[in-house]
């Protein structure tokens, strides 16, 4: 597999997993849609926590990247907050 392949595959496995669309709504989605902006805060920090902590244990740079994107929303979830 080249890294190329192996590089999207990554991606799908942390931006857009199958999974997370079962019931044909993405699962953040209906998370942003159901918690309160403190509690959806919060949920992102935790998943950064998450990912980072357990990097060196289970799947090194997907996780990071997983976290990253956790991260990121948070920022911008952050940066819209009056």
């Amino acid at each position: 597999m080249n890294n190329l392949t192996q590089n999207a595959r990554s991606s799908d496995a942390v931006i857009a997993p199958s999974h997370y669309l079962a019931g044909g709504i993405e699962t953040i989605d209906y998370i942003r849609a159901k918690m309160s902006p403190e509690s959806l805060r919060g949920y992102y920090l935790g998943n950064v926590i998450k990912y980072v902590s357990r990097s060196d244990y289970k799947n090194g740079v997907e996780d990071l990247m997983k976290a990253m994107v956790y991260l990121n929303w948070l920022i911008e979830h952050d940066q819209k907050a009056p």
